[in-house]
């Protein structure tokens, strides 16, 4: 009899393999079959699997594999005894859909597990050195996605403007219903706001400026992540001393 499959809703983090988490790598080297969303960069893959890949990725305004297919797919092959990677960029759990394929595959009685990534909400404007919290600045962070830019107003009438810092996931092409959502709730114009696109990749770009500069910002065609708040002036004070180099040094232990 054949053993059952499993399958592994994994977080691939923001971009760069390096970043992959101990787990997440040897799910992926040890898969028999892949199955990668839009913003994972399939070259990543090369050399790290010998698994069949396949993207499932769907981007905005572009025809992609729908949800219950890839549900459908990862079922399947688990039933065939394989070993199953559903490969998403950030984080599984966070607007990646990784709650949907847990429910389906639940439904189904297929075994998983969830291997948690670092959110691009989190991992992005780090790599562009900015902390999402920071003392005396913001103590609390919410994170958004504009594929309902009407929702924004209401999700901040809770909030004191200018109080904590809202990062926006796929918000690129809603830049203008998102500063108006942000001046609806009381938002200052000249807030410090960023768009990191890239991150984590040889692209990685870093705008900087003011709320009421948003829509008219230049980046790059890459995927962005879009951080309004205080914490964007960290950076300057950190520019120049953050690197993305490889750190290569030895670790010693002992006393300073």
């Amino acid at each position: 009899m054949s053993q059952p499959g499993r399958v592994s809703l994994v977080g691939a983090g923001p971009g760069d393999p390096d970043l992959w988490t101990v787990r997440a790598a040897q799910r992926i080297a040890d898969a028999d079959v892949i199955f990668y969303d839009a913003l994972t960069d399939a070259n990543a893959l090369v050399g790290r699997t010998r698994a069949r890949c396949f993207s499932v990725g769907k981007r905005a305004g572009k025809r992609g594999v729908h949800q219950e297919a890839i549900h459908e797919l990862l079922i399947r092959n688990a039933r065939r005894g394989l070993r199953v990677v559903r490969l998403k960029s950030g984080d599984p759990f966070v607007f990646g859909r990784g709650g949907e394929e847990a429910l389906a595959l639940a439904a189904a009685g297929v075994s998983f597990e969830v291997v948690p990534g670092v959110s691009s909400a989190i991992a992005g404007p780090g790599l562009a050195g900015i902390p999402v919290t920071h003392r005396g600045l913001s103590a609390g962070v919410l994170v958004v996605t504009a594929h309902q830019p009407d929702v924004l107003p209401s999700m901040l009438s809770g909030v004191r403007p200018n109080q904590l810092t809202v990062v926006v996931l796929m918000g690129m092409a809603q830049r203008q219903a998102i500063l108006s959502g942000l001046l609806a709730a009381g938002w200052a114009r000249t807030t410090l706001t960023a768009i990191v696109s890239g991150a984590g990749t040889a692209g990685q770009t870093v705008w900087t400026g003011q709320l009421e500069d948003l829509p008219a910002a230049e980046g790059s065609e890459l995927p962005g992540v879009i951080v309004v708040g205080d914490v964007v002036g960290v950076r300057e004070m950190v520019a120049g001393f953050a690197s993305q180099e490889r750190d290569t040094a030895e670790v010693r232990h002992g006393r300073y």
